[in-house]
């Protein structure tokens, strides 16, 4: 049987790596928004592991309403990226620094 520690320590080191991801690469938008993921998926795990391990149904369910925001975000996010990407030619965050009507 594997404790709840375990859980915890593998969500610990998907947010840790998520939030390393920010940090270290500023530059490329699509890497910016898998780390966001990441961050999601990262506290999702908390979220199913302490419900499991309470035996209350409150966080799975709630884990739900992550995913939908994660997926409207993720939508949201890449076609901001192809809009970008077609009006200024590149996704470098440092270049998209003006912001024009």
């Amino acid at each position: 049987m594997v404790s709840l520690s375990w859980y915890l320590f593998v969500g610990a080191v998907l947010f840790a790596i998520s939030v390393i991801g920010i940090f270290l690469n500023r530059k490329n938008l699509i890497v910016l928004l898998m780390a966001i993921e990441l961050m999601l998926l990262a506290v999702n795990t908390n979220f199913i592991a302490f419900s499991h391990f309470l035996g209350d149904l409150n966080g799975q369910i709630f884990v739900f309403f992550i995913l939908t925001v994660a997926a409207a975000e993720s939508a949201i996010g890449l076609a901001i990226l192809v809009a970008l990407f077609r009006n200024m030619n590149t996704i470098n965050v440092d270049e998209l620094d003006t912001l024009k009507g």
